[in-house]
C-alpha cells in the first residue's frame, strides 16, 4: 500500500473508532437514563400505570438527528438488550415494540425538521409512537385487544407531554452536536 493509501485507510479506521466510541457513550447514557427513570414515581402524580418520562428517547433523538438512522437503531437495540438482562423478556418486548416504532416515526418525520416540524414535534410523535408500539405489544402478549381502546388514550396524552419535555431537553444537545465533525458512513 502506498503512503497515501495507508493514510486514507488509517483515517477511515480512526473515523470508525470515533463513531463507534460515540455510539457506545450514547448507549451508556441511554442506559443511565433508563435506570434513572425507574426511580421517578410518576404514578403518584399521574395515575397511569407504567408511565415513564422517556428519558432514553433523548439519546435516540440526538443520535437520529446528528448521526444517522443506523447509529440510532444500534443504540436502541443495544440499550433494549442490556436492559432486558435486568428486567426480563416481557419488558424487552414492550421496549422493542415501542422503541422501534418511535425510531421509525421520528426518522420519517426528520425529513421535515426545520421546514414544517420542530425537534419537539418529532419528539412528541416519537413518544406517541412509542406508546402505540408498547400497548400493541402488551395487547398481543396478554391477549387483550381492548387495551388499545382503554389504556392507550391516557398514555397518548401523557406521552405528548413527555415528548415535549424530551424534545426540549434534546434540542440544545442537537444544536451543540451540529458542530461535531464525524465522517460520513459512506467514507468509512
Amino acid at each position: 500500500m502506498t503512503g497515501k493509501g495507508q493514510k486514507k485507510s488509517s483515517l477511515a479506521r480512526q473515523g470508525r473508532v470515533r463513531r463507534l466510541t460515540l455510539d457506545a457513550m450514547l448507549v451508556a447514557l441511554a442506559l443511565v437514563f433508563s435506570l434513572l427513570e425507574r426511580f421517578i414515581p410518576l404514578e403518584l402524580i399521574v395515575p397511569v400505570p407504567g408511565l415513564k418520562l422517556g428519558l432514553a428517547n433523548i439519546v435516540t433523538l440526538v443520535a437520529l438527528m446528528r448521526l444517522d438512522f443506523w447509529d440510532a437503531l444500534a443504540i436502541v437495540l443495544v440499550r433494549v438488550m442490556i436492559m432486558a438482562a435486568l428486567t426480563g423478556i416481557t419488558t424487552m418486548l414492550f421496549s422493542l415494540g415501542g422503541g422501534l416504532l418511535a425510531l421509525l416515526v421520528m426518522w420519517i418525520l426528520k425529513q421535515g425538521e426545520g421546514r414544517w416540524l420542530s425537534v419537539i414535534g418529532i419528539s412528541m410523535a416519537g413518544a406517541a409512537a412509542h406508546n402505540i408500539g408498547q400497548v400493541a405489544v402488551a395487547s398481543w402478549v396478554i391477549g387483550e385487544p381492548r387495551l388499545m381502546i382503554t389504556y392507550l388514550p391516557p398514555l397518548l396524552l401523557t406521552g405528548l407531554a413527555t415528548g415535549i419535555l424530551t424534545g426540549t431537553a434534546a434540542g440544545p444537545v442537537i444544536r451543540h452536536l451540529g458542530k461535531l465533525t464525524l465522517p460520513d458512513r459512506d467514507s468509512l
